[in-house]
């Protein structure tokens, strides 16, 4: 009698998280990217006719300044990379770089994807475009270098939305879900999820749009912060675990 060898593969990991802080979120905030740089928070707001890149102050929600996009443009992720903020725009292919201190404009760029998530590694900026390819581009000449595929036990993972790095793996939104991948920069595959649900209670929801997206951490306190679309308040959170 032969038996047949049967592989079984190991689940990825499922993290929790803890509430550490509450802060205020602007509520007509349409977040598509998050930062925090040096005491302040960089967001990037969406809708046409509401998109803008804006400076927070975190612990009150306050906008210190803002810079908004002309209506034709819906705003999507942001970078902050040395001086210069980088923000995507949806489906117009169209990004803008400005200054970090005054968000003056200084350049417009292009590109032909989607943009939707971005963030970057100290060497590359990283974009994602809502498929399970994560697109990395040279600062400089904002050509892209090369791609990664982002995969849970093999299969691709779509609808990659707001990016961070976190202590050196790549941290997903994925659209429309409470959840966040952790991704090796490395291999692509999902080293672990972050299960969110329940953080925003029934009472903040205001309908289908309003789901968790915007990822931003302190590097020197390691502080973690997440948003979502329309949502009136931002969260400081523990990962269980880590």
């Amino acid at each position: 009698m032969i038996v047949p060898l049967v592989l079984v593969l190991a689940a990825t990991p499922v993290q929790t998280y803890k509430i550490k802080n509450i802060y205020p979120h602007d509520s007509s905030a349409f977040t598509q990217g998050l930062v925090y740089r040096d005491g302040i928070l960089y967001e990037s707001t969406g809708l046409h006719g509401r998109s803008s890149v804006r400076r927070v102050t975190l612990e009150t929600g306050s906008i210190l300044s803002q810079t908004s996009l002309l209506p034709e443009f819906f705003g999507e992720g942001i970078a902050v990379f040395g001086d210069r903020i980088y923000q995507l725009t949806w489906t117009t292919g169209v990004g803008f770089i400005y200054d970090k201190k005054t968000l003056g404009l200084l350049q417009e760029f292009r590109y032909g994807i989607e943009g939707w998530g971005m963030t970057h590694d100290g060497k590359s900026l990283i974009v994602s475009d809502g498929s399970a390819t994560l697109y990395y581009w040279d600062p400089k000449t904002l050509r892209e270098v090369k791609r990664l595929l982002v995969t849970d036990g093999g299969t691709p993972v779509k609808n990659l939305n707001e990016l961070e790095i976190v202590e050196g793996e790549i941290y997903a939104n994925i659209w429309q879900q409470d959840r966040i991948a952790r991704v090796s920069p490395e291999t692509g595959k999902v080293l672990g999820w972050i299960d969110l649900k329940g953080l925003l209670s029934p009472k903040d929801r205001r309908g289908g749009e309003d789901v968790l997206n915007g990822i931003a951490y302190d590097p020197e306190k390691k502080r973690i912060f997440v948003t979502g679309k329309l949502w009136p308040k931002l969260y400081e959170i523990e990962i269980a675990g880590k």
